[in-house]
C-alpha cells in the first residue's frame, strides 16, 4: 500500500494541472445535477403540500346558478363536494392596480379545497366587507392585510382581512381570475356557481367530468379545471430550469467519463515501461488497477463533496429562484436522501468508467514487448507522397497523415472532444431562442404586447377610438375569449375571436394557413393533442348551450393557456351568436415604443374605465438560465480541456518514434512542432465540425420537444447565428494549437539520448 501511494503522489506531482481541472469538472457537474434536482423538488412539492394540507378538490366545475349541483355528491368516484358558491367577476383595484376577480361567497371555512392562510385571519361575519386573497392576486396587487380594495366604477370597497394559499388554478393576469373569499353579502350580484369535487381516484378525473357535464347538462357548465392543470400550471418554469440542468449535467457526466477513459488509456499508452517495472518488482495486476483506480476515484469524491458542501451551504443565497429552490428543497424529506445519492452515483460512474480503462493496465505484460522499428501505421500513403511534392508546407501535409493514419485514436479523439462542444452548441441554440422570445415576439405567438379591457361603459367603437388614438400603438385588435367544452365534456379550452376578416390577427403559423373563411380557425398544439385531431379536421365543442362547429386549417403557435386554444375571426363566432360583442384589445406597439409607458399613459387616458395587462412572455421566467448556463459551458470547457491536454499528450508520444526520422529528412525542430500541432488543430476542427453538425440537429429536436410538451408546439428553435457557431469552431481549433504548441516544441528539442531511450 505504501508503494501504491508513493506512486500515486509522484504522478500527482508530474500532472498536477491535469488533477485541478478533473476535480473542478466533477465538482461542477454534481453541482448542476443537484441544483436540478432542488428545481424539481421545488417544482413539485410546494403545490403537492398545499393541495394535501388543504384537503384539495381534483375539479372545479363553474356553472349556471339554475344548476342542480346537489346531485353530483351521489355520483361514482365522488368522495367529497364543496358547497356550490355563489360568485361573481369584478375587476378590483389597489395601489393603482387592477385585477379581475372572482369574489366567491364563503359562509365558513370549506372542508374540502380549504384555503391555507399565510397572513391574517379567516372571515368573520362582524366583518361583511372582509376578504381573503388568493396568494398569488396578493401579490399581483402588491395587497396585505388591513388594505382597502375599491371596484372600479362602483362605491364598493373591500378590505383585505388575510391571504391564503390554494391549489386551484393561479391567477394569470388577463387570462385567469384571481380568487377572493367573500362574505355572502359582498357578493351583490352573483353570475353562477362553482363547485369542487373531490375523487376517490384522481386517474379518473377526465371520466368524473364527462358523468358531471353530463348529469348538469352541457349548458349549465362554464368552465372546467382540473387537478392536472394546477400541477402543471405549478411546476411552470421551474421544471423546464431543472430539466435543462438535469440534461446537461447528465451530457458533462458522460463527457467527463469518457475524458477520463480517455486520459487513463493515454496515459497507460506512454508508461508502460513504468507499469511493467512496477510487474517486475512485485506488483500484481490487481494492484495497479487500483493505483488508477483510487487515483482518479479519489479526484472525482474531492470534486463531488465540495459540490455537496457548496451547495447545501451556499445554495440558498444564490440570487433568484434558484435560492429559493435551493431554500425550499432543504426543508423538503427527500432532500438528505439526493445530496447523498446525487454526488455517489457520479462518483460510481467515474469509477466504473475509471476501472474499464484501468483494467487495460493490468494486462501490460511485466516485459515490455519491443516496439517494431517502423510500423506500418505509420507509412506515407501514395497520396500523401503526392502532395508533398507540390511543394505544400511538409508540416501541413505530415500533420494530417498522423491524424489520417491513427484511425481508431483519431475518431476516439474526436468523439470525446466533439461531445463537450456538441452541449455547448445546444446551449447556444437555446439562448438563441430564449432570445427570439425576447426581440422577435411575433414570430412565437406573442405579436400582441398588451391586453386591454373596457368596463361596460365604453362602446366598442369608443373603445377602439381611445386605444388607436394612443401614442405608440401601432394596431388594435378587438377580441372575444370565452370557455368552451371539448367533445366528450372532459375538459374546457379557450376559444377566442380575434381580429376581422379586413384587418387579420396576425398568427405566428407553424403549419397551415391562416383562417381568412366561414367556420375556419387556426388551433394550438395542445388543443390539436387533447383532442387528438390535426390540421385539416372539423371540431365540434359547446360554448353555453350552443355548439360550434370549426374547421381548423392551420396550427398557430400559442405560449398560452397550455396551447389549449382555438382561435377564429370575430365575424366567425358571430354567425352563432350574432350578439357577441369584443372584451378584449390586443395592441401591437410600434417598435420604437416603450410598453410600460404606454401602459400607464392608457390607464390615465382611459379615466378608470381601462384595464390594461402586459401579455405575458414564456421566456421572462427562464432568466436564471443564463447564469446556470454559462456556469455549465465553462464546466464543459474544462471537460473539454482536460481531453485536448490528453490528446495533445497522446500525440507526442506517438510522434517520439517519428524523431529521429523526421531530423533525418532535415526538418527543423519548428517544422516538427508544427506536425504535432497541425495533427492537434485538425482533430479539434473535426470535432467542432461534428459538434456543430450533431448539435443543431439535435438542440432543435430537443427544443421542439420541449415546446410540443408544454403546449406551445414545435417550431419555435431558433439556430444561433452563424458568427457564432464559427468563432466557437475558431476557439477550438486556435485553442488547440496553442495549447499544443509548447509541449511539442519540447518534445522537437529533446536531446538525441532520450529519443533513443523513448522508442527503445
Amino acid at each position: 500500500m505504501r508503494a501504491m501511494l508513493r506512486w500515486a503522489h509522484s504522478d500527482l506531482r508530474a500532472h498536477r494541472g491535469e488533477a485541478l481541472f478533473f476535480v473542478l469538472a466533477t465538482a461542477g457537474i454534481v453541482a448542476s445535477l443537484l441544483l436540478a434536482a432542488a428545481l424539481f423538488g421545488y417544482a413539485t412539492n410546494p403545490w403537492q403540500r398545499v393541495f394535501t394540507q388543504s384537503h384539495g378538490a381534483h375539479v372545479w366545475l363553474h356553472t349556471a346558478r339554475s344548476a342542480d349541483t346537489d346531485r353530483l355528491a351521489s355520483l361514482d368516484g365522488v368522495e367529497e363536494v364543496t358547497g356550490a358558491y355563489p360568485t361573481e367577476t369584478a375587476t378590483v383595484s389597489s395601489r393603482g392596480i387592477r385585477a379581475l376577480v372572482e369574489l366567491r361567497a364563503t359562509p365558513s371555512r370549506p372542508a374540502v379545497g380549504r384555503p391555507l392562510l399565510v397572513a391574517g385571519r379567516w372571515l368573520d361575519a362582524r366583518q361583511p366587507d372582509g376578504v381573503v386573497l388568493e396568494s398569488r392576486l396578493a401579490q399581483a396587487l402588491l395587497a396585505e392585510p388591513g388594505d382597502v380594495l375599491t371596484l372600479p366604477g362602483t362605491a364598493r370597497t373591500l378590505t383585505v382581512v388575510g391571504i391564503a394559499d390554494s391549489a386551484e388554478p393561479r391567477y394569470r393576469p388577463g387570462e385567469r381570475e384571481g380568487v377572493v373569499w367573500a362574505h355572502p353579502s359582498a357578493v351583490r350580484n352573483p353570475n353562477s356557481r362553482v363547485i369542487g369535487l373531490r375523487l376517490t381516484d384522481p386517474e379518473d378525473t377526465d371520466y368524473a367530468v364527462q358523468r358531471a357535464v353530463t348529469v348538469l347538462g352541457a349548458g349549465a357548465v362554464g368552465e372546467v379545471s382540473t387537478w392536472q392543470q394546477a400541477w402543471a400550471e405549478a411546476q411552470g418554469d421551474n421544471r423546464l430550469l431543472g430539466q435543462v440542468l438535469g440534461l446537461f449535467g447528465l451530457g458533462a457526466l458522460i463527457a467527463a467519463g469518457l475524458a477520463v477513459h480517455g486520459a487513463i488509456g493515454t496515459r497507460i499508452r506512454g508508461h508502460l515501461r513504468d507499469i511493467s517495472v512496477l510487474k517486475a518488482i512485485g506488483f500484481t495486476p490487481d494492484q495497479v488497477v487500483r493505483i488508477f483506480l483510487f487515483q482518479h476515484v479519489a479526484y472525482a469524491v474531492l470534486g463531488a463533496a465540495a459540490a455537496a458542501v457548496l451547495t447545501q451551504s451556499l445554495g440558498a443565497r444564490i440570487p433568484g429562484r434558484l435560492g429559493d429552490a435551493v431554500g425550499v428543497w432543504q426543508g423538503l424529506p427527500s432532500h438528505p436522501v439526493t445530496l447523498f445519492a446525487v454526488p455517489v452515483g457520479a462518483v460510481l460512474f467515474i469509477g466504473a468508467v475509471t476501472g474499464l480503462a484501468a483494467w487495460r493496465a493490468g494486462r501490460v505484460p511485466p516485459v515490455p514487448v519491443p516496439r517494431p522499428a517502423a510500423a506500418p501505421a505509420v507509412r506515407l500513403r501514395s497520396l500523401t507522397r503526392r502532395v508533398l511534392g507540390l511543394g505544400l508546407s511538409p508540416a501541413l501535409v505530415l500533420g494530417w497523415h498522423k491524424v489520417v493514419t491513427l484511425r481508431v485514436r483519431t475518431l476516439a479523439t474526436v468523439g470525446r472532444l466533439a461531445l463537450p462542444l456538441l452541449l455547448i452548441v445546444v446551449a447556444m441554440s437555446a439562448w438563441s431562442t430564449i432570445d427570439r422570445f425576447h426581440s422577435r415576439p411575433e414570430e412565437v405567438g406573442l405579436p400582441a404586447a398588451l391586453t386591454v379591457r373596457a368596463d361596460s361603459t365604453l362602446s366598442d367603437e369608443e373603445a377602439r377610438a381611445l386605444l388607436a388614438r394612443e401614442r405608440g400603438v401601432a394596431a388594435v385588435h378587438p377580441g372575444v375569449e370565452v370557455a368552451a367544452l371539448v367533445p366528450g365534456q372532459t375538459a374546457t379550452i379557450a376559444l377566442r375571436g380575434l381580429g376581422t376578416r379586413e384587418e387579420p390577427y396576425p398568427y405566428a403559423l407553424a403549419e397551415g394557413r391562416r383562417p381568412d373563411g366561414p367556420d375556419e380557425a387556426v388551433a394550438g398544439q395542445g388543443l390539436l393533442d387533447l383532442l387528438g385531431v390535426q390540421v385539416g379536421d372539423w371540431v365540434r365543442m359547446m360554448v353555453g348551450d350552443r355548439p360550434q362547429i370549426l374547421h381548423i386549417v392551420g396550427r398557430s403557435l400559442e405560449p398560452e393557456n397550455a396551447g389549449r386554444v382555438i382561435s377564429a375571426s370575430l365575424e366567425t363566432l358571430r354567425e352563432n351568436d350574432p350578439d357577441l360583442r369584443p372584451t378584449l384589445y390586443h395592441l401591437r406597439l410600434a417598435p420604437d415604443a416603450d410598453r410600460d409607458a404606454v401602459a400607464r399613459s392608457l390607464v390615465t387616458a382611459g379615466g378608470g374605465h381601462l384595464e390594461v395587462h402586459a401579455v405575458p412572455n414564456p421566456a421572462d421566467g427562464l432568466s436564471p438560465l443564463d447564469a446556470v448556463v454559462v456556469g455549465l459551458v465553462c464546466v464543459l470547457a474544462l471537460i473539454g480541456l482536460i481531453e485536448l491536454l490528453t490528446a495533445i499528450g497522446g500525440t507526442i508520444r506517438e510522434s517520439e518514434r517519428d524523431l529521429l526520422a523526421l531530423k533525418a529528412i532535415g526538418l527543423s525542430p519548428r517544422q516538427i512542432t508544427a506536425i504535432t500541432v497541425t495533427a492537434t488543430a485538425l482533430s479539434a476542427l473535426a470535432a467542432a465540425l461534428a459538434a456543430i453538425a450533431l448539435g443543431l440537429p439535435l438542440a432543435r429536436w430537443l427544443i421542439d420537444a420541449q415546446g410540443r410538451s408544454s403546449g406551445i408546439g414545435t417550431g419555435i428553435a431558433q439556430e444561433p447565428p452563424p458568427l457564432l457557431l464559427l468563432l466557437l469552431g475558431a476557439a477550438a481549433v486556435l485553442g488547440a494549437a496553442a495549447l499544443a504548441a509548447l509541449p511539442a516544441a519540447r518534445a522537437a528539442r529533446r536531446r538525441l539520448a532520450d529519443t533513443l531511450s523513448a522508442v527503445a
